[in-house]
């Protein structure tokens, strides 16, 4: 083998294993929602959100693997309504004093054809980390006309037991366990 050769051949092989570590997005915090909902006395659904989030996907869809570090802030929990938020916050439930921060993260990526299906994970509340799988409802890349940028996301949700968290308030007079949570996603290619 030349020495020529010899440097395209590492060249290739450097590239191709570039290529093998994925694309990363940045999430998009404008077009990235965490919402919650549960039953409300078996009368209605209560939701809320958190309104700062921040992370980072990275993704191969050749290769069909991933990799996803998302936190949301506990403190911008927000349902509307300030003495729900403000009970929410405290040490019943979210204790943000304590524990300002929470944080999804996976290298467990499924995929029907190039699409993301499910994304399996650990989810750290309260200083607690579960693991919890989030099925896409819905997925898609495409290329952004304003960011000139390819832009990948999708709708993700999964149901929790809050329980298994130690957040217990509420259970003696009717408040439910199971929380749903959901994820709409958009991550822009750095």
């Amino acid at each position: 083998m030349t020495q020529t050769s010899l440097i395209l051949a590492t060249l290739c092989a450097a590239a191709g294993v570039a290529g093998a570590q994925g694309v990363t997005y940045q999430v998009d915090p404008s077009h990235t929602f965490v919402t919650f909902e549960a039953n409300h006395f078996n009368t209605s659904t209560l939701r809320g959100r958190f309104d700062r989030k921040d992370g980072t996907v990275v993704i191969d869809r050749q290769a069909r693997t991933g990799r996803a570090e998302i936190t949301f802030d506990t403190a911008s929990v927000s349902t509307g309504v300030g003495p729900l938020d403000k009970h929410l916050r405290g040490k019943d439930f979210l204790d943000v004093e304590r524990w300002p921060e929470a944080r999804f993260t996976s290298e467990r990526f499924t995929f029907e054809g190039d699409k993301v299906s499910a994304v399996a994970g650990n989810l750290t509340l309260l200083g607690k980390t579960l693991p919890v799988t989030l099925k896409a409802t819905h997925f898609n890349c495409y290329q952004n006309v304003l960011l000139k940028r390819e832009v990948c996301g999708g709708d993700f949700e999964t149901a929790i037991l809050r329980s298994q968290w130690g957040m217990t308030y509420g259970f003696d007079y009717g408040l439910p366990d199971r929380i749903r949570l959901l994820i709409q996603i958009e991550a822009v290619r750095q």
